[in-house]
């Protein structure tokens, strides 16, 4: 049965004049359409996010602290309907979808619990100075296809908080789960507050340009995130932009080879590689290079890989046809300089896009491998030395987005994170993502915050109330 959810624009279901078909990357099979939303349904969409503002912006902070309880609630409550369809359009095994779903109610929950008090600078006989925090307006958000549902609440908890009103776009890889989303949210918030719309290509750069937001939250490449601020420099709209990583995983020669190879293997591969903090350079120290191969190798043998519906399977498909052909010409690129495979290789033909985990030996720092993000599951496993020379190998790329240290000296394991030139470091952790601990990414992998403090801060502006009292 196709899943044809409508979209939500002012508390009502809009269907669109056209539709789009929604793919199962396991299958190739359609799964449901979404509306392909027109100039004027965006529109109506950013004048209802205009018209609810005044009021959502003068509720009492811990009116809409509640609602948002209400709208974890609303997650968990259909949870499981929520996880299959994530499965159907995504790919992602059913139980990290509905662990993707369980992590949006947390985020909402979590937010929830967070104040922005006003900061008094100065309360004297003299003068009062404060400086108080106001929504920066309506927020255009637009959400990529990895993670589709959480990243959603990684926006709309902070935003709607902060007083916001929001249009809310999911990638046209994955659109069902968000307006499903919007669906049943229309008995919660109040109309306007959160609307939701889909479309093809185009509609990303209508929104970008569109004079009605105060404020665009982006999640998605590095390319398209360049795109986005010259589409909103007309306006000069805010920005927050979480944006592409290559992430470098930096391993000491004192761990736990078993252990530290579970926890790389998936910090590397989880959700097939699909994932922006994901471990995408692994710098093993020599001493300790062989083994920790082959223990990756025999993980990457032992991890079943299938249709995310499938009792069993740990690894889905890579999510559309676009990225799948991008990853078989990073592997085209390996063989023709002849780098050797430590395992995986071609895809088996099929209509799924399933593409096999696969290790590259050792390739040079300027191979394309190395300098670019992948977003699959082909992982280089790359030697070194000494501190000096990872730190500055790890420190030569574009992105800053976070990387990872593996060492039980956590003393050498803390000097060498504050070298690296990411805004989150790990250490003997990986991905372990929340809202209290804000993102921010450096060099091209972005602007502004994501959770914690700072991120619901991006949701707001400052406001200065200086008072000078009568003598």
């Amino acid at each position: 049965m196709l899943c044809t959810p409508a979209m939500t624009i002012g508390g009502r279901a809009v269907p669109g004049a056209r539709s789009f078909d929604v793919l199962d990357p396991a299958t190739g099979q359609v799964v449901g359409q979404a509306p392909d939303a027109s100039d004027e349904q965006l529109d109506a969409a950013v004048q209802a996010a205009r018209a609810a503002l005044p009021d959502w912006a003068a509720r009492p902070w811990r009116e809409r602290q509640g609602l948002l309880v209400e709208v974890a609630k609303v997650y968990m409550a259909h949870q499981e309907e929520l996880a299959q369809l994530l499965t159907r359009e995504q790919g992602k095994p059913l139980v990290r979808s509905r662990s993707e779903i369980a992590g949006a109610a947390h985020w909402h929950a979590e937010f929830a619990k967070m104040e922005l008090a006003d900061l008094v600078l100065q309360d004297t006989p003299q003068a009062y100075v404060a400086v108080r925090r106001m929504p920066v307006g309506v927020v255009g958000a637009m959400v990529p296809w990895n993670y589709p549902v959480v990243l959603a609440a990684w926006k709309t908890a902070p935003a709607l908080l902060a007083g916001n009103t929001m249009v809310l776009k999911p990638s046209p890889f994955t659109p069902l789960g968000t307006l499903r989303l919007g669906e049943l949210l229309r008995d919660v918030l109040p109309p306007g507050v959160l609307n939701t719309v889909s479309g093809g290509d185009a509609l990303g750069p209508r929104m970008t340009a569109h004079a009605g937001f105060d404020k665009l939250s982006f999640t998605g490449s590095s390319a398209t995130g360049r795109a986005v601020m010259r589409g909103a420099s007309g306006t000069l709209k805010r920005l927050t932009l979480e944006l592409g990583g290559n992430d470098a995983a930096i391993v000491m020669p004192d761990v736990d080879i078993d252990a530290v190879a579970k926890e790389l293997f998936w910090g590397a591969l989880v959700n097939s590689g699909q994932i922006c903090i994901a471990a995408k350079r692994l710098y093993i120290h020599e001493s300790i290079y062989e083994r920790m191969a082959q223990a990756l190798v025999a993980l990457a043998a032992s991890t079943r890989m299938g249709p995310g519906t499938c009792d069993g399977v740990e690894l889905g498909p890579v999510q559309n046809r676009r990225q799948f052909d991008r990853l078989r010409e990073l592997l085209a690129d390996c063989r023709q300089r002849g780098l050797r495979l430590l395992c995986g290789g071609e895809p088996a033909p099929g209509p799924g896009l399933f593409f096999p985990v696969t290790l590259v030996d050792n390739p040079p720092d300027d191979a394309r491998i190395v300098q670019e993000e992948p977003f699959g599951p082909i992982v280089p496993l790359l030697k070194f030395r000494d501190v000096d020379e990872v730190v500055a190998r790890a420190n030569a790329c574009a992105y800053g987005l976070a990387g990872s240290v593996w060492c039980r000296d956590e003393d050498q394991a803390l000097a060498i994170a504050r070298r690296l030139e990411t805004g989150t470091v790990w250490i003997n952790e990986i991905q372990t993502a929340s809202p209290h601990k804000p993102m921010a990414g450096r060099k091209q992998s972005g602007l502004g915050v994501e959770n914690g403090q700072e991120g619901l801060m991006g949701y707001t502006q400052p406001q200065t109330i200086s008072l000078k009292r009568a003598a």
